[in-house]
């Protein structure tokens, strides 16, 4: 058994750190939200985003960081994208363990960094890190519900080591060497997810909807080889999974807010109502760019971002996508 610090404690935070104590490990879980803090020391419960998931005895929370991470063998970060690097900023004034993970999924919207950019970047080249993504809802992991997902490393060896921590009957990892597919998959399904919400919003129907996520799933594998991404990963866990998952569910943050423009609320007043980050408004100027910079062709990421940030009418939208030329699937 080890122990683990868990930074940030939202539902996805939450429902892993009950996962790693359920595994019998240690965990401390920190968030700069002290009130919530408060509830998970006082309730032994994440009432505000994991209601009803008791936490486990082995899993205990704190307000002070550096006490999170005073005997920890790893770190694991679930923090949103936008909060990476300060996250990490705070972690470097102080000694940290040399393994550390995240479940954050996006790109850093100023730098166009990918995540584990972002880490050694702050966090130096010497330690040692992975990322774990996949389809995977945070209640339902909490739940204890059957969930596969993929843990990422450039490092093998140490991708099944922390695999190793997670793994139990019901939470199945598989290990891989792309760290940038994973991150990929797990970036660009949340856009993709956001007009799927809108394509059941608008009540296009079943043929529609599996149409969308067929061709950004091909949107996606475009971008992947442009960022030396392997195409397999993407036809994984990481990638179709998740995908897959995101687009057809109303668990997804992203795929309600989907559903919320198409009911013709904004993107901002959805996420005033909600709370909570919601990864695909914040990741579709990022991937927008990195297309436009590596000349990759991504339609319906393009139409997302352009209707989020105003640039476009979505029945307008809608009509450009309809309207493009006829052309070979596969190119």
């Amino acid at each position: 058994m080890t122990s683990v610090a868990v930074i940030g404690a939202g539902s996805w935070g939450t429902a892993l750190a009950i996962q790693l104590a359920n595994n019998g490990h240690h965990v401390c879980a920190w968030d700069h939200d002290k009130d919530l803090i408060n509830t998970l020391q006082n309730d032994k419960e994440n009432k505000r985003y994991l209601p009803g998931n008791k936490l486990p005895t082995k899993l205990t929370a704190t307000h002070d960081i550096a006490d999170a991470i005073q005997s920890a063998e790893f770190i694991l970060s679930v923090v949103p994208s936008y909060a990476m690097r300060s996250a990490c900023e705070q972690l470097i004034q102080i000694p940290i363990p040399k393994k550390f993970i995240w479940a954050t999924k996006g790109f850093e919207k100023q730098s166009k960094m990918m995540m584990h950019e972002v880490v050694k970047d702050v966090l130096g080249t010497e330690i040692q890190t992975a990322v774990i993504s996949g389809p995977s809802f945070a209640k339902e992991v909490a739940d204890n519900l059957p969930t596969a997902v993929t843990l990422a490393s450039d490092d093998i060896n140490f991708a099944k080591e922390i695999a190793s921590y997670f793994h139990s009957d019901n939470f199945r990892v598989y290990v891989s060497d792309d760290v940038v597919g994973v991150e990929l998959g797990g970036t660009v399904k949340n856009i993709l997810a956001i007009a799927a919400g809108i394509v059941d919003g608008l009540k296009f129907g079943a043929n529609a909807r599996a149409a969308l996520v067929t061709r950004g799933l091909a949107e996606m594998m475009r971008l992947g080889v442009a960022l030396n991404a392997n195409p397999k990963t993407l036809m994984g866990l990481a990638g179709i999974g998740d995908l897959v998952l995101t687009c057809t569910d109303d668990q997804s943050r992203n795929r309600r807010l989907g559903l919320a423009l198409a009911q013709g609320k904004t993107a901002q007043q959805y996420m005033e109502e909600l709370g909570q980050a919601v990864e695909g408004f914040h990741a579709a100027q990022v991937v927008h760019e990195i297309a436009s910079d590596h000349m990759v062709e991504m339609p319906i990421c393009e139409k997302v971002w352009k209707v989020l940030n105003g640039h476009l009418e979505l029945n307008t939208a809608i009509a450009e996508l309809l309207g493009r030329d006829m052309t070979e699937e596969f190119t």
